[in-house]
C-alpha cells in the first residue's frame, strides 16, 4: 500500500514573497538619487513664486503696455459710428425720407499724444521697479527665517555632540567607579552632566522645529545646505539703481508725467465728424446724396484739469521726498552692515583659533585622565570649555555669513 505525504508550502511561499518585496523596495530606495539640499536661492525662488506680486506681475506689465500702445493710435479715443433715419410718415413709404451714416473721430489735443506716450513709458518702468522692490522686501523676510533656522540647526548639532561626549565620559566614570578609582560623587556629577546635555538637546530640537515651521510655508521642509558658506561679498557703496530707491523714483516720474498730461488736457478731445446723407423730399422723387464734414470742440473744463495736475504734482513731490529719505536710510544701513561684516569675520577667525586650542587641550587632558594623571574636575572643566568653544565658533561662522547676507540686502541684492 503506497502512502502519499502532503506538504503545505503556502506559508513558505508567502514568506518568500514578502522577503522579495522588501528587497525590491530597498533596492528602489537605494536607486533613488539623494535629495538636493535646499539653498537660500532656491528657497527665495519658491517663496517668490507664491507671492501675489509674482503671479500678477505679467498682467500688470501687459496692462501698462496696452496703455502705452494707445498713444500710438491716430485718434485720442476709438472712433464712433453714427446711423440715423428720418421720415415724416412712420410706417408708410410716403413722404420724406433721409438716411445718414457718419463717423466721429476724437482728435488729440496739442501735445497730448506725446505726453501720453511718455506717461505709458514711465508706467511700464514703474511696474518693473515695483516688482524688484517687492522681491527685495520678500528677500529680507526669507533671509531672516533662513539664518534663524541655520542657527537653530547648529545649536542642535552642538547639543547632540555634547550629549555624546557626556555619555562617553559618564560610561568611563562608571567603569572607574566600579573599579574603585572614583567616588560616587564623581559618578553623580557625570550623570548630571548627561542630564543637562539631554535637556539642551530637547531645547535645541524645539527651537529647530519652530524655525523650520516658519520655512514650511515656502516649501522649506527639505534638508538645508550648509548656511555657513556665505554669499558673495559685494563691493561697498550704495548702487544708484537700488530697487527700494528706484521704486519711489519711478513713482515720482509717473506722477510728473501724469501732471504734464493733465496740463494739456484742459478740455475734452475735439471730434472730427464725417457723414454721408441720402434723402428725398416726397414719395416718387429721386434720392439726393450729400456729404458733411464738421468739427466738435468742447468748451470749459479747465478747473478739473488744473485739479488733476495739482494732485499729480503733489504725488510727485511726495514720492521724490520718500526716495531721498529711503536713500539716506539705506546709506546708513550699508555703512552699518559693512562694519558688522568686518567685525563678524574677525570674530570668526578668533573663535576658530580658540576652538582649535580648546580641542587640543581636551585631547591632552582626556589622555591624562585615562592614565590617571588628571583628576575628574579638571577633565569636566576642560570638556565644558571645549563644548563652549565649539558653540561659539559655530555661532561666529553663521553670524559672519549672515552679516554678508545683511549687507547684500542693504545693497539691494537678491539671494544667490
Amino acid at each position: 500500500m503506497q502512502h502519499t505525504r502532503k506538504t503545505n508550502d503556502a506559508p513558505w511561499l508567502s514568506m518568500a514573497a514578502v522577503a522579495l518585496g522588501w528587497a525590491l523596495a530597498g533596492s528602489a530606495a537605494l536607486a533613488q538619487p539623494p535629495a538636493t539640499p535646499l539653498t537660500l536661492t532656491t528657497l527665495f525662488d519658491r517663496a517668490w513664486a507664491q507671492q501675489p506680486e509674482a503671479q500678477s506681475a505679467a498682467l500688470r506689465r501687459e496692462s501698462a503696455q496696452a496703455a502705452r500702445s494707445g498713444a500710438s493710435s491716430w485718434t485720442a479715443e476709438p472712433a464712433a459710428l453714427e446711423l440715423q433715419a428720418k421720415t415724416d410718415r412712420p410706417g408708410s413709404n410716403q413722404g420724406s425720407r433721409e438716411y445718414e451714416v457718419g463717423v466721429a473721430l476724437p482728435l488729440w489735443l496739442p501735445g497730448e499724444r506725446a505726453r501720453k506716450a511718455a506717461l505709458g513709458d514711465a508706467e511700464i518702468k514703474a511696474v518693473d521697479s515695483r516688482r524688484l522692490a517687492a522681491q527685495l522686501q520678500l528677500a529680507a523676510t526669507v533671509r531672516e527665517a533662513w539664518w534663524a533656522l541655520q542657527r537653530a540647526q547648529a545649536e542642535l548639532g552642538l547639543a547632540q555632540d555634547r550629549l555624546q561626549n557626556a555619555e562617553r565620559l559618564a560610561a568611563d566614570v562608571a567603569r572607574r567607579f566600579k573599579a574603585g578609582d572614583m567616588s560616587r560623587a564623581d559618578q553623580s556629577q557625570a550623570d548630571g552632566a548627561v542630564a543637562q546635555a539631554e535637556a539642551a538637546v530637547a531645547e535645541a530640537m524645539g527651537a529647530r522645529d519652530a524655525a523650520q515651521a516658519a520655512l514650511a510655508v515656502w516649501g522649506g521642509g527639505a534638508e538645508l545646505a550648509d548656511g555657513a558658506e556665505p554669499e558673495a561679498v559685494p563691493g561697498a557703496g550704495l548702487p544708484a539703481d537700488h530697487p527700494a530707491v528706484a521704486d519711489w523714483q519711478d513713482q515720482a516720474e509717473v506722477a510728473r508725467r501724469a501732471a504734464d498730461l493733465a496740463a494739456v488736457q484742459t478740455r475734452a478731445n475735439p471730434e472730427l465728424t464725417v457723414a454721408a446723407t441720402r434723402g428725398r423730399e416726397q414719395s416718387g422723387e429721386r434720392y439726393l446724396q450729400t456729404f458733411t464734414v464738421g468739427v466738435r470742440v468742447p468748451l470749459g473744463g479747465g478747473d478739473r484739469a488744473r485739479a488733476r495736475e495739482a494732485a499729480a504734482r503733489a504725488d510727485a513731490l511726495d514720492a521724490e521726498v520718500r526716495a531721498r529719505v529711503e536713500q539716506d536710510r539705506l546709506a546708513a544701513d550699508v555703512a552699518a552692515a559693512s562694519a558688522r561684516v568686518k567685525a563678524a569675520q574677525a570674530q570668526r577667525e578668533a573663535m576658530a583659533r580658540h576652538a582649535a586650542l580648546a580641542r587640543d587641550a581636551r585631547g591632552f587632558v582626556d589622555k591624562a585622565f585615562r592614565l590617571g594623571e588628571a583628576d575628574w574636575p579638571t577633565r569636566l572643566r576642560v570638556e565644558l570649555d571645549a563644548v563652549q568653544a565649539e558653540r561659539q565658533l559655530a555661532r561666529a561662522r553663521i553670524d559672519a555669513a549672515a552679516a554678508v547676507s545683511t549687507l547684500r540686502q542693504a545693497l539691494g541684492l537678491l539671494p544667490q
